[in-house]
């Protein structure tokens, strides 16, 4: 079994306490409260402090001028074990300085300080701590949400955020309809036959690299039947016996990726070239090789991604075979 503190974006130290999204009065006193704090994101970025031991998330008091600038109130993340608020506050409001225009389109970072910086969090997501990343997951898929829900799905008129952050209201007083947020699930698999792993490349992913199979779940379908559909659909292989593996949340923009392994019961690709570049064979040895850095014709995946860590575990011998 792989544990849970393997998954980048899996878990958190923190109580999500969603009663207290609900409970307008406390939920005040926290953020009057200057103990309480706040994890800034611009533009989708949130802060971080580039330490010498890696970028760790920049946490500011909730009455620091940064957040209270901001137009709409922080969301609430949780509670730590000590009971200390912490929230997350979407502070676009600032804007790039006027003598550096053209950086801001180029580069993934937003320059606070020397050592303090907005930074892409995929950028970084193989280098945050297990802590930070879960954490950082949560807040990016909820202000994802809340940009693609600007307007009520029901009549079409503005929502605004609701106290604590977690939900959008319909402002036309005759439909009034409340919105929560989404999570898009999505299958992710180990194909096997015997000793060897199916993958497969976009045509757009860098040099070289080669990852697991995945794709949507459609509405009515189990996560077996979409696993067998997706791989079908693909690579032309047929798929029987189906386990659950990991899972890991995906905030890209809001995804719940849901990792699987599967049984191959043919070893002939009919590639959709609509799908996919190239889908291959690799054996065991060879994907330890690549996973090591060490083979000239596979590049893994990404770190931090589930593709990797599922491929790794395989390996292993901790995710077993057929």
């Amino acid at each position: 079994m792989i544990p849970e503190t393997s998954i980048t974006f899996a878990g958190s130290f923190l109580d999500r306490a969603d009663a207290l999204r609900t409970d307008i009065p406390k939920l005040d006193e926290h953020i009057a409260n200057p103990t309480s704090k706040t994890l800034p994101f611009w533009q989708g970025k949130p802060l971080f402090d580039l330490t010498p031991d890696g970028p760790r998330l920049a946490w500011l008091p909730v009455t620091d001028d940064l957040i209270t600038g901001a137009e709409i109130a922080p969301a609430l993340l949780g509670l730590d074990k000590d009971g200390v608020a912490h929230f997350a506050a979407d502070v676009s409001y600032i804007a790039p300085p006027d003598e550096k225009p053209a950086e801001f389109v180029d580069k993934r970072t937003l320059d606070l300080t020397e050592t303090r910086k907005f930074v892409d969090l995929r950028a970084v997501m193989g280098e945050v701590t297990h802590e930070d990343a879960g954490v950082a997951a949560s807040a990016k898929g909820l202000f994802e949400w809340r940009n693609t829900h600007m307007f009520c799905a029901n009549c079409g008129a503005p929502n605004t955020v609701a106290p604590g952050g977690w939900r959008m209201d319909c402002t036309n007083e005759a439909c009034k309809r409340a919105h929560f947020p989404r999570t898009d699930p999505v299958v992710i698999m180990l194909i096997l036959s015997s000793d060897n792993v199916l993958l497969g490349r976009q045509s757009f992913w860098p040099e070289r690299m080669y990852s697991l199979l995945a794709g949507f779940m459609e509405p009515g379908e189990t996560i077996e039947a979409a696993v067998r559909r997706e791989t079908m659909e693909e690579a032309g292989v047929p798929v029987s016996d189906v386990r659950y593996v990991v899972s890991q949340p995906w905030p890209f923009p809001a995804s719940l990726m849901m990792g699987c392994s599967g049984k191959a019961e043919s070893m002939d690709i009919h590639l959709d070239k609509n799908e996919l570049e190239d889908a291959i064979w690799v054996s065991k040895d060879e994907m330890r090789e690549a996973l090591a850095g060490r083979n000239d014709r596979i590049a893994p995946a990404r770190k931090g991604a589930v593709a990797q860590i599922i491929l790794q575990s395989w390996v292993d011998g901790i995710v077993p075979g057929f």
